[in-house]
């Protein structure tokens, strides 16, 4: 028995289903022997409008994530508002002073278009300056993950989701610092 299907509605046939219409008359090509016509393009699975992970909101309406970075630790809670960051009970201009912290803090927010929409209450431990406006970026990208699951696809395209991992190197014995020897003396 020869099974040489030629189109879609045969194919359809053996299923007991309705062949789908062709959007467009295809142009014949001269065929050989034992080819086969070309097959439309296959129709793609609409994709789920649904988020993968469910939200998760306590019962004051926020959203929790702890973010860390170097040896900063920053518990961080987000809620609907109008953009107001605290942080260990200080505004985000006095905790921190430097413009480029405050851009890192608010990095999330601008890949995600949420600008303004949302507070943040946040208190961190441990580390330097640097390390705890890393820590809080970390937290808000996951807290903002956390309250719109939609968002986790640009925001872990701009790599806030993963936690920054290079940290001080250890000094080793025989060197001044991690990797710097003792200066050389040659009389």
């Amino acid at each position: 028995m020869s099974d040489n299907r030629q189109s879609l509605s045969d194919l359809a046939g053996l299923t007991g289903q309705q062949a789908p219409e062709a959007a467009a008359p295809q142009a014949s090509a001269p065929q050989t022997d034992g080819a086969e016509a070309p097959a439309a393009a296959p129709v793609e699975p609409a994709r789920p409008t649904m988020p993968l992970r469910a939200q998760e909101i306590d019962a004051y309406g926020r959203a929790y994530a702890t973010g860390r970075r170097k040896d900063a630790v920053a518990r961080v809670w987000i809620k609907p508002g109008s953009g107001k960051i605290t942080i260990n009970g200080r505004d985000q201009e006095v905790y921190f002073a430097r413009p480029t912290l405050r851009l890192v803090i608010n990095q999330p927010f601008g890949v995600a278009d949420r600008n303004g929409q949302y507070d943040v209450i946040c208190t961190v431990k441990g580390g330097g300056l640097s390390g705890q406006a890393g820590a809080v970026k970390h937290g808000i990208s996951q807290a903002l993950t956390r309250y719109e699951p939609i968002l986790r696809a640009p925001v872990k395209a701009a790599g806030f989701l993963t936690r920054d991992s290079r940290a001080v190197e250890r000094k080793k014995y025989g060197k001044a610092k991690a990797r710097r020897s003792f200066q050389f003396s040659k009389r």
